[in-house]
């Protein structure tokens, strides 16, 4: 991936010293913008990372402590975790998808989108679907016994089976190959403003630390029991806007996929991991709420650049 241009002090600093111009240095974001490609810019070193950055720099001491201050004022606006009982995790992951009401980008997606509208939300979601189950997978070695089967249940869909064409990463391309996008590998972090950069950190920001496990489990129960619906409705705005079966294809394997994977993830996966270690359980919950929380904001700006007759991605 190619770094991106700054959108700050902060962020020109870091990209200065990753590509070798300057040193780094400790320093303030100017704003969310800032603070938010800052934060991509460090978790991605974990990830693919950037052209012609020295793998040492993931595990660079001043690099970790400027991660580990940008984590801070990121979690600062995610609240905290409260205690729950493990036996109810199931039935409260349930209750709190129930409650969410959060804007309907799926339902403006269907039946107003223009294909110019589509074309950005699919820029804006490229972002996480080009490494989709790649941040969840962060969990994995870090559970065991039947929560780890649950978890790889999952995640092994998410990864076609071993079949590179069914992986849902690549699904991805034909949809963006048909709007005509650049399918490289974060190829549009650049033009994506902060809420749809917070979507992606806020999944680092749990999978990269395994204290956070139980909240990484309530993210991806949150993403699969929020996911079938949506996509049917993304599937059919796009068969709208006419768009093949191929183009479709990411969208339609969603709707069947993740009805199965919901029952799992609150139950096998979120359920039984709660009863193994009672003491996240609240952890869980707060996951799934953040989940929600930060796609809502996201969803929200979306809505709000169109309504104001402007575009949603930076220009």
């Amino acid at each position: 991936m190619k770094l991106p241009s700054p959108r700050g002090s902060l962020s020109d600093t870091l990209i200065g010293a990753l590509g070798g111009a300057s040193p780094l240095a400790l320093a303030e974001p100017d704003d969310d913008e800032d603070l938010q490609l800052s934060l991509f810019i460090c978790y991605e070193l974990s990830y693919r990372s950037w052209d012609g950055v020295d793998d040492a720099w993931e595990w660079n001491l001043d690099m970790l402590r400027l991660r580990a201050g940008l984590e801070e004022r990121f979690a600062a606006g995610l609240g905290r975790p409260e205690p729950a009982d493990p036996e109810t995790v199931p039935a409260a992951l349930a209750a709190i998808v129930a409650a969410d009401d959060g804007p309907s980008l799926s339902g403006y997606l269907r039946g107003r989108a223009t294909h110019e509208q589509f074309r950005e939300f699919v820029t804006h979601r490229s972002v996480y679907h080009l490494r989709e189950a790649d941040p969840h997978s962060w969990a994995i070695p870090r559970l065991g016994g039947r929560v780890k089967a649950a978890l790889l249940e999952i995640q092994i869909d998410e990864y076609g089976g071993g079949a590179v064409h069914k992986m849902h990463q690549e699904l991805f391309k034909q949809t963006m190959s048909w709007f005509g996008l650049d399918l490289t590998y974060g190829a549009h972090v650049g033009v994506v403003p902060a809420p749809a950069l917070a979507v992606n950190n806020l999944m680092s920001y749990f999978g990269l630390h395994r204290a956070r496990r139980g909240a990484l489990l309530g993210h991806l129960a949150a993403y699969e029991m929020t996911s079938s619906l949506p996509n049917r409705a993304y599937a059919n705005g796009l068969r709208r806007l006419g768009g093949d079966a191929s183009a479709t294809a990411f969208y339609d394997e969603h709707v069947e996929a993740d009805a199965v994977h919901e029952q799992i993830a609150a139950h096998d996966l979120c359920g039984a991991f709660a009863r193994d270690e009672p003491e996240l359980a609240g952890q869980v919950l707060w996951g799934a709420k953040c989940a929600l929380e930060i796609d809502n904001a996201w969803a929200r700006s979306v809505l709000d650049a169109w309504a104001s007759g402007g575009s949603s991605l930076r220009v």
